[in-house]
């Protein structure tokens, strides 16, 4: 966390396809705790994530990640700084094993070397981690199951392990909820209540009740620019936010 209390910072960040503004000069501040990021279809969240992991590139602004100006650089050195996120399908390896999936993540991270003796070393490491992560997130019981024989909330408890092996500083999650029948719903909210304890997180969540019930601060974006920005109390107070996405709620 930086010294101004936020890890991650967009600065008046904007992406124009053609004469569509998805993103229109966007200000946004991360700290602790779960930032959910909402808002009607096509109202630029996607878009929002793809730019702050390097996805995309921005047609204008900057954005900041513990202090460091990380505007432009690929998806791969801004994962290695720290930055891990989830997408809507999960992308996990099918036919391999629940833990193998996590470890492969976890591997990636290694520091180790070509030498035999630090290679060991690293591989322990890995597989420490998937372990602890797994028994963490509750799928140490499907440890050697194929990851393709999850049921699809497992899955997608699968793809965050994946994302956590990383030990990521920041982890984004897109849609976690998506599909999800209220048995699943309900885990996937108590493993990301767990995860934020000790990692921020970012939320893109269409389930409101999810979103007001696990949030310290909501970002709500309308037609790509910020409509309104508060507690889950304050968003469900906004006359613009009920108007423009909540209607009766």
């Amino acid at each position: 966390m930086c010294k101004n209390g936020y890890i991650l910072q967009a600065k008046e960040l904007s992406k124009n396809f053609g004469a569509l503004k998805a993103v229109n000069q966007v200000n946004l501040e991360i700290g602790k705790g779960i930032h959910s990021i909402i808002g009607p279809n096509g109202a630029g969240k996607t878009t929002l994530f793809n730019l702050l992991t390097g996805f995309l590139q921005p047609s204008t602004g900057k954005i900041f990640f513990l202090g460091k100006d990380i505007t432009g650089l690929p998806p791969y050195e801004i994962s290695r700084l720290g930055i891990a996120r989830s997408f809507q399908i999960t992308s996990i390896f099918p036919e391999l094993s629940v833990f193998e999936n996590v470890r492969i993540s976890a591997q990636s991270r290694s520091r180790s070397s070509a030498n035999f003796l630090n290679s060991f070393k690293g591989l322990e490491d890995a597989n420490q981690n998937a372990e602890r992560i797994l028994k963490d997130l509750g799928l140490l019981e499907f440890r050697d199951a194929k990851a393709k024989n999850l049921s699809y909330g497992l899955q997608r408890s699968l793809d965050i392990a994946i994302s956590l092996a990383i030990r990521p500083k920041l982890i984004l999650l897109d849609e976690p909820t998506s599909g999800m029948d209220k048995g699943d719903t309900k885990k996937i909210i108590k493993i990301i209540s767990v995860i934020s304890r000790q990692i921020p997180v970012v939320l893109i969540e269409h389930n409101i009740d999810v979103v007001l019930s696990i949030s310290n601060r909501i970002t709500v974006l309308y037609q790509g620019s910020v409509l309104a920005e508060g507690s889950p109390i304050e968003i469900q107070q906004n006359e613009k936010v009920q108007e423009a996405y909540l209607g009766g709620y």
